[in-house]
């Protein structure tokens, strides 16, 4: 995995551009080659599978929410944690984050479960690992990914200052032994999927506590609202 063959946003790439050329991503973009050339369906599609980068460049990040890695389902995933495309139903994980946000902040919920918007406003929705086999949870875990995810944390955490990391769940609260809290601001809950929304995600009240420490540094809070599904292009 080439980082010139690899087109990322100019920010994120003189920061973590050269961690591509690195053997282990090396190996992971041979992984890669090899599960196509076996027939095996790997999303998301290519071009998205950086789309966290492209859509949140490195100097307009605000706010970070960790993902483990995408949706399995065919149509689903799209290079953004918890997002879907427009016209794909919601995933329970994602219906709960609505739900909260309902709850904190009295945004009615959105008619699809596309987080672009969110992704252009400044929140940086990174999945830990950024592809998976078709029905296969977890099949690319240890490839690889992990370290260029933490590359990307530690860049972050170095450079900028204020940022507030959301992480929900045991799996994204690991990535926080990257994150000085003298720096920035990390907020933990439990997972938004079913299994657990109910013990502490629902009532977290992360996103009106985002916006809140947001403005205390002196930034602008995020916009949570999404557009209705008929305005977004695609």
């Amino acid at each position: 995995m080439s980082g010139e063959r690899v087109r990322l946003e100019p920010g994120w790439k003189a920061r973590i551009g050269d961690y591509l050329e690195r053997p282990e991503m090396r190996a992971l973009a041979d992984f890669l080659r090899a599960e196509k050339r076996a027939g095996k369906e790997i999303y998301p599609p290519g071009p998205e599978i950086f789309a966290a980068f492209d859509h949140t460049p490195f100097d307009a990040v605000r706010v970070v929410i960790l993902g483990q890695d995408p949706y399995h389902g065919p149509g689903q995933a799209h290079g953004l944690c918890f997002s879907v495309r427009p016209g794909v139903p919601v995933p329970p994980s994602l219906d709960n984050i609505f739900k909260e946000i309902t709850r904190d902040l009295g945004i009615p919920r959105p008619d699809h479960g596309c987080l672009t918007p969110w992704a252009d406003r400044g929140v940086l929705l990174l999945n830990a690992v950024l592809t998976v086999e078709r029905g296969q949870a977890g099949s690319h875990q240890g490839k690889g990914w992990e370290g260029f995810t933490d590359a990307a944390i530690e860049a972050l955490n170095r450079e900028r200052e204020g940022i507030v990391f959301l992480l929900w769940g045991s799996y994204a609260q690991r990535k926080g032994r990257l994150i000085d809290t003298q720096r920035h601001h990390v907020l933990t809950a439990v997972h938004p999927s079913p299994l657990s929304a109910h013990r502490g995600f629902i009532g977290c009240g992360h996103f009106s506590a985002a916006n809140a420490w947001l403005q205390r540094a002196g930034m602008a809070p995020i916009d949570w609202s999404l557009p209705p599904r008929a305005a977004l292009a695609g």
